[in-house]
């Protein structure tokens, strides 16, 4: 069974900043593309950001600019550095490893595989 490891949640005031790291193993996390995803409460999972094996990145609008995706292949470890956080960023987020990234041009769409992190709770105070 795959292994995604995943730290860094926390509770935070707005405007404040959070790092969320995920590690996996090597074979799975070499080359392949990474994403966080996130859950909040009575919505559906969204894709927050990816990166794929040659480190080229998407953000979902809502976080563009606040956010950074990024990966250490030393470590097998994709982070997501969150600043300026919002309340509406409170969620659980999710690490993803291994998806499938369809390029349109520059731009590419990541779809999910199975391999899932058990999730880290961010929560954001007004």
């Amino acid at each position: 069974q795959v292994q995604l490891v995943e730290s860094g949640g926390g509770l935070v005031q707005a405007g404040g900043s959070l790092r969320l790291a995920c590690g996996t193993w090597r074979s799975i996390f070499r080359g392949a593309a990474m994403a966080w995803y996130r859950q909040a409460p009575g919505k559906q999972r969204e894709l927050v950001a990816a990166i794929t094996g040659g480190s080229s990145t998407k953000y979902s609008d809502s976080v563009k600019d606040r956010f950074t995706i990024s990966r250490d292949n030393d470590k097998n470890t994709v982070y997501l550095q969150m600043n300026r956080l919002k309340p509406e960023d409170t969620a659980v987020y999710y690490c993803n490893a291994a998806g499938s990234s369809t390029f349109h041009g520059s731009t590419y769409d990541y779809t999910a595989s199975d391999y899932w992190g058990q999730g880290t709770q961010v929560t954001v105070s007004s």
